[in-house]
């Protein structure tokens, strides 16, 4: 089993940043792939950034340019938000894929005013 928790939500105005962290505990070797989806209300959950084992990024065409995701270790993803508009509030998670199993945090929320 694999625990994830989100933190580093919060309010901002429009075109600050925010950092978002996500660690991982319990079974964390051998974890692939993590992702970075978000939730706005009435609408889907989307794909915002995902990071492989190796390193390899990508993103949301919304998103490029303005967030960056990192993975300093097995257990941690950063993402960092730049220029947030008001468009970007919406609950954030993450996500990570063991062993054919794919596991959730609770999710953090970010509001950005304009």
């Amino acid at each position: 089993q694999v625990q994830l928790v989100e933190s580093g939500g919060g309010l901002v105005q429009a075109g600050g940043s925010l950092r978002l962290s996500c660690a991982a505990s319990g079974s964390i070797f051998n974890l692939n792939a993590v992702g970075w989806y978000r939730q706005a209300p009435g609408k889907q959950r989307e794909l915002v950034a995902s990071v492989t084992s190796s390193g390899t990024t990508s993103y949301a065409d919304s998103v490029k340019g303005r967030f960056a995701i990192a993975r300093p270790n097995a257990a941690t993803s950063i993402l960092q938000m730049m220029s947030l508009k008001p468009e970007d509030t919406a609950v954030y998670y993450c996500n990570v894929e063991k062993g054919g199993k794919v596991y959730w945090g609770q999710g953090t929320q970010v509001t950005v005013s304009s």
